[in-house]
């Protein structure tokens, strides 16, 4: 790779303001020479382990991990670079199975779209990405619409023979301006037998600079870049860890606490909602909620204990009303009911499963820090809530975070709500990052992870997803985890069924035993649903719920007994204790003034002519469907032959009519929809449309049945037709 660097670095001439390097094939040298020649970097790369060892090289530069053949799509709108240094996949594509002989050239369109007018394109790729190949002659083409093929050579695969590959390859230089003639492209000299040769072509054949249009500015390093590799890996070495991100200037929370009673003559109405309002304090320039927010009655007849915590946070989220009142005293309750223990010494066996009560001056010993549960329902944030509590933590030196979710596509939105607060959205990093086994090598940041991923148990030499973490932060431990979504871990002590005893789900006892190996860790429990039924409490055992002072029930077992036995009420009344103690909250958003009016559709003669059409062919295939069965060997004349399939069958049409017939609904109703919106878009209102099924199962299921050479026309059929 020593190679493509020389060669690369020469011909895109690196007296340059910007460089946007996407790193494949282990050409991570291109970036070290691109900054000693003192040119500002913006870095990308989508494989983990290259990605870490930019971050390491390159400590003040954040790292993007986007798939580069969608580059353009995914930057930063503000990155315009005027020099693009790429080493692309040859014929493999992210998340795609099998070779795609395209590969190259998605990565290169993409660069060079989001390259500077005259900015320039240094790439290497397969010898057979040529314009002289007649398979690629028209991909060239097209891309001479923006971008002028200014040089190409191939390169004998004999110059690598000693890095181990004798691949030919190919060095392609793009100047970023439109072609006179996108169908004429300059001649190659040809295959370049050693470096010496290559350097000569470029200097006889690759015209000078174009002007670059002006980009803006990328801050440049402060002081001196090394003038050479080794001294610039040597001083990466010798830095010490730093923070990637500065910290923005905090304030302790001002507010003030309040006796709560009552309003005078006010009285609790028939309504099963009251409106929200903070009770037993007052905080100084904060807002409230952008939209009306409820709570039940049982709620709203207690107020929280007056609190003494105050949270650490940037002055401009109270200010800008980043952060409502609501969402502030959730930060102050969780950060009070995380100042105190529960009650008792308990004793915590190596595999994290028995927790046994044990004398406070007993060996090994510990106490579980009191958690908090955040109730809200849609609406009330309760993804910024749970990065405003971590960020609290954050600024108070406590800069290690576990952020457990459902689904892995709730990254996006952890990360969108970090940012929010003015955080870097790259320090919320997905444990995926890191194998199992593997060591978590973050001196700092947000962990974000699943209950699929935590339940992983020990594979062999590879630890189980819990140690692992648990190695990462320390058996001491006192900071945040946020279990969002904590309803995910429900029945996690086991329980009682209709048929029987019920087995503890896996993802709960991995909740519980990540709890109890850090019990000093500050824990919430995020959910809109914490449980359906009172069984599924018991992952929440940092709420003191039994074996403690706060609550009469010595055991979970007489806590289940207790509560089922007073049915909802009683379920109520716990929720009013737990709010009167400072441990919950749950608002919701309020539909007070919501209207409702349904919009009929009247059904036109040829709708109803195509409805009777298709009922009757599936009355046929209804009616024919047993000797279907029977033709199929399923079924015979001595009766079923193979009960398995003839459920599978019988299932399989009965899901296919009524998916088809809920397609063709939707699509007869879908007209009047349309009328509907653009009404009350013409009077000034917003519409918004709710999706129940997005149908995004059956488009991966169609794009999976693409041929790679069908890929640059795709064309998807999602539609009922399949039924018909």
């Amino acid at each position: 790779m020593v190679v493509h660097v020389a060669i690369e670095s020469k011909a895109a001439e690196q007296a340059v303001s910007k460089v946007e390097v996407n790193l494949f094939a282990q050409a991570l040298l291109l970036a070290i020479l691109a900054e000693i020649a003192g040119s500002a970097l913006v870095l990308n790369e989508l494989a983990e382990t290259r990605a870490m060892l930019l971050s390491s090289l390159f400590p003040a530069i954040s790292v993007t991990r986007f798939d580069a053949a969608q580059i353009d799509d995914h930057l930063d709108p503000a990155v315009v670079p005027s020099v693009v240094l790429m080493n692309p996949p040859f014929s493999a594509m992210a998340n795609v199975s099998g070779r795609m002989a395209d590969t190259a050239y998605r990565h290169i369109a993409s660069a060079l779209a989001r390259l500077a007018d005259g900015g320039r394109l240094v790439t290497i790729t397969g010898a057979n990405v040529s314009p002289e190949a007649s398979a690629w002659r028209d991909a060239f083409a097209r891309l001479q619409e923006c971008g002028r093929v200014v040089f190409t050579a191939a390169i004998d695969g004999a110059v690598y023979a000693k890095h181990g590959t004798s691949i030919e390859t190919r060095l392609t230089i793009i100047d970023k301006a439109p072609a006179d003639d996108p169908h004429a492209f300059p001649s190659s000299p040809g295959i370049a037998p050693d470096v010496a040769t290559l350097l000569r072509w470029i200097g006889e054949h690759v015209p000078p600079r174009l002007t670059v249009a002006s980009t803006g500015a990328l801050s440049t390093p402060a002081s001196p870049a090394p003038r050479t590799v080794r001294g610039y890996l040597a001083g990466a070495a010798a830095r010490s860890a730093k923070a990637l991100v500065t910290d923005p200037e905090a304030l302790d929370l001002a507010y003030e606490t309040i006796d709560w009673t009552p309003p005078e003559g006010a009285h609790l109405s028939d309504a099963i909602y009251e409106e929200y309002r903070l009770q037993s304090i007052r905080i100084a320039g904060a807002q409230a909620h952008p939209t009306k927010l409820v709570q039940s009655s049982a709620m709203a007849s207690v107020a929280p204990p007056k609190p003494s915590y105050r949270p650490r946070l940037p002055a401009n989220l109270v200010s800008d009303s980043i952060l409502s009142d609501a969402q502030l005293e959730t930060m102050i309750y969780a950060g009070e009911a995380h100042g105190d223990c529960l009650a008792g010494a308990w004793t915590v066996d190596e595999t994290f499963d028995l927790v046994t009560a044990a004398r406070d001056d007993a060996p090994n010993a510990v106490r579980f820090r009191r958690g908090f549960m955040l109730g809200d329902g849609t609406g009330a944030g309760k993804g910024r809530q749970s990065a405003g509590i971590i960020l609290d933590n954050w600024l108070k030196g406590r800069r290690k975070a576990v952020w457990i979710s459902k689904s892995d596509k709730l990254l996006e939105d952890a990360q969108r709500d970090w940012s929010a607060l003015g955080m870097e959205r790259l320090l919320v990093s997905p444990l995926s990052r890191f194998p199992q086994g593997r060591e978590i090598r973050l001196a700092e940041g947000v962990l974000f992870l699943t209950y699929a991923t935590l339940r992983s148990d020990d594979r062999g030499e590879k630890l189980s997803r819990v140690r692992q973490i648990v190695q990462w932060l320390g058996s001491d431990f006192d900071r945040v985890i946020i279990f969002d979504e904590s309803h995910a871990m429900q029945n996690a002590g086991g329980g009682k069924g209709e048929r029987g005893d019920v087995a503890p789900s896996q993802r709960g006892r991995a909740g519980l035993r990540l709890q109890h190996a850090l019990p000093n860790a500050r824990v919430v429990y995020v959910s809109a649903t914490g449980a359906t039924a009172v069984h599924n409490l018991a992952y929440a055992q940092r709420l003191g719920l039994w074996g403690g002072d706060d609550f009469p029930f010595a055991t979970r077992a007489e806590f289940v007994e207790a509560i089922e036995e007073g049915g909802v009420a009683a379920m109520e009344v716990l929720s009013r204790d737990l709010r009167s103690l400072g441990l919950y909250t749950a608002r919701s958003l309020s539909y007070d003034g919501v209207e409702y009016e349904l919009v009929e559709h009247q059904l036109t003669d040829e709708q109803r002519r195509i409805y009777d059409a298709y009922a009757g062919a599936f009355s046929v295939i209804h009616n024919h469907l047993d000797a279907a069965l029977q033709a199929a060997n399923i079924t015979g004349e001595t009766g079923t032959l193979n009960r398995q399939a003839k459920s599978a069958a019988r299932s399989a049409f009965q899901s296919a009519k009524q998916r088809f017939f809920g397609h063709l609904l939707t699509s007869t109703k879908t007209p009047t929809l349309v009328r509907s919106i653009e009404r009350d878009l013409a009077d000034g209102h917003a519409a918004v449309i709710q999706i129940v099924s997005t149908g995004e199962a059956l488009m991966e299921r169609r794009l999976a049945e693409i041929p790679p050479e069908e890929w640059n026309d795709v064309r998807v059929d999602i539609t009922p037709r399949e039924y018909v």
